[in-house]
């Protein structure tokens, strides 16, 4: 693999905005994330060179394209973080106080949180809609390019259009990630996985996948480069495609002394008890058939690795259909699951009497567990806050 060697990579901005064009005709807002992760900079060499090729063609561009910087603080230093995961901060709790500014800043991953905040918050209150969002990756291990997004409708519909392979129910798993907070805001918005962290063919795809998401949106006409790109997407996930659902993720302790085994790749097929990695000294085996998901081979991270399997079509249209009819209402009908709160926000699931349930229905109903206590089990839905009428007239979503 060619590496994104140090005589022509480019020198990192301090600036927040990589770009912003604005079209001289009417239509969406795409805002592109990229370097939320110090150590992942290719998103960001991409959209660089993007923009410099897509800068003078206004007239042929309907809408408005952002794109900014992360973790500027740790792009500079080559790091992930300085003392805590940018995208871990975005939970329920922290981005109350930082709308109500009452957050106290205690560093400097904490500082860029708010500054790229309130640069995300100046763009939704400058425009109309609709937003798309999209949020720039690249992994530790070596891999083809894919999808992550929380479980709605509409991130499926959208997303779908893409020739890769497509990871739901991260939001389950993960606490704190940028894009989840967007999400709950009701916009299309998910990541994007190109390649290794120091692979030039990263910043290839990532250029790719921006180009092709311009144009899947409305920002840009088809042209003979979108088919190019295409192709090039196409053929780096090396014939692997579809929906798939994270079921395994093994969370990394303090203190834990955690050595990933050699020689893993993202997607590769593992058999039920093969041997994935060590934990103080004792054996990670795997506890079903199914395929490994970002293997973690570098120092900082909480994540060691996740197994995914296939979702059938046909799991995902029963979902869509049982979704659009509001099903979910159903639900506190069972013995043991009642509603969070008045409003209807989320699932209050008792395991006490509950716990013969298995996830896979309320999966199918859109919620995701994402906090347990002693006796409960609380799971919540974004379907709720999708701003479905914004996508109404979009292209995409009459396919």
């Amino acid at each position: 693999m060619t590496s994104i060697s140090e005589d022509i990579m480019p020198q990192v901005s301090t600036e927040r905005l990589i770009t912003h064009i604005e079209g001289n005709n009417q239509g969406p807002i795409v805002v592109f994330l990229a370097g939320i992760h110090g150590n992942e900079p290719s998103g960001v060499f991409a959209l660089e060179r993007l923009s410099q090729k897509l800068v003078g063609n206004e007239k042929n561009i309907s809408g408005n394209i952002y794109a900014l910087r992360g973790n500027i603080n740790a792009l500079e230093k080559g790091i992930r973080f300085e003392k805590e995961d940018l995208n871990r901060l975005w939970t329920k709790s922290r981005m109350q106080a930082l709308n109500q500014k009452h957050v106290f800043i205690s560093n400097p991953d904490q500082a860029e949180q708010q500054d790229l905040y309130e640069n995300l918050m100046s763009i939704i209150n400058r425009h109309e809609g609709p937003f798309y969002f999209m949020d720039l990756h690249t992994t530790s291990s070596h891999t083809i390019p894919f999808i992550t997004l929380n479980d709605t409708i509409l991130n499926r519909k959208f997303t779908r259009l893409f020739p890769m392979p497509i990871i739901l129910g991260i939001e389950e798993y993960l606490k704190g990630p940028a894009l989840s907070y967007i999400n709950e805001l009701g916009y299309v918005a998910f990541g994007f996985e190109a390649g290794q962290h120091d692979e030039k063919q990263s910043v290839d795809n990532h250029e790719a996948f921006a180009y092709v998401s311009l144009v899947l949106t409305g920002v840009l006409p088809e042209t003979k480069l979108f088919h190019r790109y295409m192709q090039r997407l196409k053929k780096a996930t090396r014939g692997i495609g579809g929906f798939y659902e994270i079921f395994y993720r093994h969370e990394i302790q303090q203190e834990e002394e955690f050595i990933m085994r050699p020689g893993f790749v993202n997607f590769q097929t593992v058999r039920k008890n093969a041997y994935l990695a060590e934990s103080n000294n004792e054996g990670i085996y795997a506890p079903h058939e199914s395929r490994v998901l970002m293997p973690l081979y570098q120092t900082q991270g909480e994540d060691g690795f996740f197994l995914i399997r296939k979702i059938a079509p046909i799991y995902l249209h029963i979902s869509a259909i049982l979704r659009k009819l509001r099903m979910d209402h159903l639900l506190t009908l069972l013995p043991g699951v009642s509603w969070q709160t008045k409003a209807k926000e989320g699932l209050k699931i008792n395991l006490r009497i509950a716990r013969f349930f298995a996830k896979p229905i309320f999966h199918l109903l859109g919620y995701r567990s994402v906090e347990i206590g002693d006796h409960y089990l609380f799971a919540n839905s974004r379907e709720k806050a999708s701003r479905d009428k914004e996508y109404k007239f979009a292209k995409w979503n009459y396919k």
